[in-house]
């Protein structure tokens, strides 16, 4: 459950769902594993895992989700050579060239054949609501697999209004002068041993430097040929350390020590209270850390969040058919 990246998005206008709510809407695309033709399969599942039912895990204002994919494994070379066997007879029973057209219905046919003995692979992704915040924080590197939450989230809500934050600073600006200590470093961030460098513009260049004082001359010549940040480790109140990019996203999230001090102190007697405390302590410790990332990078435009449509993030929901 432990979170480990951050793609977080803005709400633009206040949250008021109810849990309740959002757990009968949810209802309507709960996973299911996948049939015998189906390359892939999405839906909710119980945060909790086999010791939960709901949909839904709520906590001190927090809701958390959970979304599972199924997907058939069916390599592409395992559907060529079958094509191309296929075709081979073909053209030799029948004395005759089998054309573009009808290889690919050749290839469909195998496609149809091949799924139903394909195996699966299952991979779930966590996400929680932060209604008094003004957050959607998904456990997520890549911004394809947090769209495939927020899609289904929209869908079985109707609408939702988020964005990625809209800051008045390009992050990568606040982390190069950080490096560059042209700014002083925020007093609870301490940079850590990996970074990444590249030159503006979309043919730059650039420079990887892992495990290794970041702060000194062999860095200072980069950012002197006009290098800018791209990635930089940071470490957050001794609680959080992670690696922040240009794209906002936050990946490598660990929790520290003083993390684990404090889960030491809880007495949890099962394993959904155990889970009510992991999820308590890491979402009161990111909505921390987030509104104060924001600040530390020059702050959300306001003006922004105000500018946005909100019509943009609505999804029509067809009417039920009555008998």
């Amino acid at each position: 459950m432990w979170f480990k990246n951050l793609i977080f998005y803005r709400f633009t206008q206040p949250f008021n769902t109810s849990v309740e709510d959002i757990e009968e809407k949810l209802r309507e695309k709960r996973f299911r594993s996948c049939g015998s033709q189906d390359m892939s399969t999405y839906g909710w599942v119980p945060p909790l895992g086999k010791h939960g039912e709901l949909l839904t895990h709520a906590g001190n204002g927090f809701i958390m989700l959970t979304a599972r994919k199924e997907e058939k494994i069916l390599p592409s070379s395992v559907i060529r050579d079958a094509v191309d066997e296929r075709v081979e007879q073909i053209e030799q029973e029948q004395d005759r060239q089998v054309f573009s057209k009808e290889k690919k219905a050749l290839k469909d046919d195998v496609l149809m054949e091949l799924l139903p003995k394909a195996f699966t692979r299952c991979q779930n992704t966590f996400a929680y609501i932060d209604s008094a915040k003004g957050w959607l924080v998904v456990d997520a590197s890549s911004f394809k697999k947090a769209e495939e939450l927020t899609s289904c989230l929209r869908e079985c809500l109707g609408s939702l209004p988020v964005i990625n934050p809209p800051l008045k600073n390009m992050p990568s600006h606040a982390m190069t002068r950080w490096l560059a200590q042209e700014i002083p470093l925020p007093d609870k961030l301490i940079i850590g041993d990996e970074c990444e460098l590249r030159e503006p513009g979309d043919e730059g260049g650039q420079v990887k430097v892992s495990k290794q004082e970041l702060v000194g001359e062999e860095v200072e010549v980069h950012l002197q040929a006009g290098k800018q940040v791209s990635k930089m480790a940071l470490v957050w109140n001794d609680a959080l350390s992670f690696v922040l990019g240009d794209d906002l996203v936050i990946r490598k999230l660990k929790f520290t020590d003083s993390i684990q001090e404090q889960l030491d102190e809880v007495s949890a007697e099962t394993a959904a209270e155990q889970f009510d405390a992991d999820f308590s302590i890491m979402t009161l410790t990111l909505q921390q850390m987030l509104d104060e990332l924001m600040d530390y990078l020059g702050g959300i435009s306001e003006e922004a969040l105000e500018r946005t449509e909100v019509a943009s993030f609505s999804v029509e929901i067809p009417e039920k058919e009555t008998v």
